[in-house]
């Protein structure tokens, strides 16, 4: 891919849920390389806009790129571009009736046409990378959340995407297994894979990424280097936030 093409493009970006209007004309990019941690309040619009990049939800206006392919053009290949994407929920998405090594390698067989053989190799690397090569035998309900975490981000990785995409990874597990995920994420980063993050972590947002944007009713307030951001916010909005979650 072209580096000079960014990742992800944004322009003019509106999503309406019936009357609702949750974005209100996001334009934004994300550079190849870039980690970009998207915080705010709940209902402020972060995490449809992480949905719109892959089209889970639809944009009512507006258009997105993804390495310079138009994903709202009703005559782009979706699933084509969706291979380039890696995504990671805040809820783990796991097969049940699958072991972990089942997990990670029907979609390299279904979609990647991968042999048993070569889906069977890279799940066992991307195991290796995110610390649970000896868990690939077991079955989800015997891991716990960090692990489970931990598995759907290797899943992701195993379809060897150019960029990621974190859906508050974190909110879902119990404070003592949050720093187990936060270490694989920050593993990616300084292996320079593109990510975008939303996040209520300050402080893995104030260590790892390059940009941080805050967004608040459906716009973006603010958007800049962490210690512009979560440092010295030059908006009352962001301040007011950053107070409320205890981190400034």
């Amino acid at each position: 891919m072209n580096s000079n093409v960014p990742p992800i493009k944004i322009v003019g970006l509106h999503k309406s849920f019936g009357n609702l209007e949750v974005l209100k004309g996001i334009d934004f990019e994300v550079a190849t390389g870039e980690v970009v941690c998207v915080i705010g309040p709940s209902g402020s619009g972060k995490s449809t806009i992480l949905r719109c990049v892959n089209l889970l939800e639809v944009p009512t206006a507006g258009k997105i790129f993804v390495e310079g392919i138009d994903i709202t053009d009703f005559e782009t290949d979706v699933d084509a571009v969706r291979t380039r994407i890696g995504m990671v929920f805040q809820r783990f998405n796991l097969f049940p009736h699958l072991t972990v090594l089942g997990n990670l390698t029907i979609a390299q067989k279904r979609v990647l046409k991968r042999s048993d053989d070569e889906a069977n190799d890279v799940a066992n690397k991307m195991l290796e990378r995110v610390g649970l090569t000896d868990k690939a035998d077991e079955f989800p309900i015997r891991l716990s959340g960090g692990q489970q975490q931990r598995v759907a981000i290797a899943r992701s990785l195993c379809m060897n995407p150019n960029l990621m995409l974190f859906d508050e990874p974190t909110s879902a597990l119990d404070p003592e297994l949050v720093g187990e995920v936060l270490d694989v994420m920050r593993g990616l980063a300084s292996e320079g894979m593109t990510m975008m993050v939303v996040t209520h972590e300050m402080g893995f947002a104030r260590q790892v990424a390059d940009r941080v944007a805050f967004i608040d009713g459906g716009v973006i307030v603010e958007d800049g280097p962490p210690a512009q951001v979560i440092e010295s916010p030059q908006h009352e909005r962001t301040r007011k936030f950053l107070e409320a979650v205890q981190h400034y």
